[in-house]
């Protein structure tokens, strides 16, 4: 794929969404890419995560457990370990490949470079991030009142 076509893809993936084109066209020039074959693994739950992936071409299975019925199938334009590009900790699923695919490996490192570059992009990111986080606050105080109304009075 060209380096046009890269860019077009990442402009469609959530989070690089929010950069402009010089941005991504950075990701996409200084970005490794990795091509996998059907069934190739691309990580292992546990694994470390050290970078995310950004599917370009082909799908992957990403899943908690095998045969997980809430697996989920990442398609061109899918970012695989957001998280992964501003902490490192361990995979939460595996990942395989479903057919031949070819991905962007994006490093935390490249991804601090281009931020620092483009602090608007740094600040949409920030925003989004936020927004995210509390949205998951708000999710999991809901969860909480329902175990707390589901708890018999002494």
């Amino acid at each position: 794929m060209a380096l046009g076509d890269d860019i077009s893809i990442l402009a469609e993936t959530e989070l690089f969404n929010l950069f402009e084109v010089e941005a991504l066209r950075l990701i996409a020039f200084a970005a490794e890419r990795r091509s996998l074959k059907k069934d190739d693994l691309l990580f292992r739950k546990g694994d470390r995560a050290d970078c995310g992936y950004v599917v370009i071409s082909g799908s992957l299975r990403v899943e908690k457990e095998h045969n997980d019925k809430t697996a989920i199938i990442a398609k061109p334009g899918t970012l695989i370990g957001r998280l992964a590009l501003f902490v490192r900790n361990v995979r939460p699923a595996t990942a395989t490949a479903l057919e031949p695919s070819e991905l962007l490996r994006i490093s935390p490192t490249l991804l601090r470079k281009v931020l620092e570059e483009f602090p608007d992009c740094a600040n949409a990111a920030h925003d989004a991030l936020s927004a995210d986080l509390i949205e998951f606050t708000e999710n999991l105080e809901k969860v909480r009142h329902l175990f707390e109304d589901d708890e018999p009075n002494n």
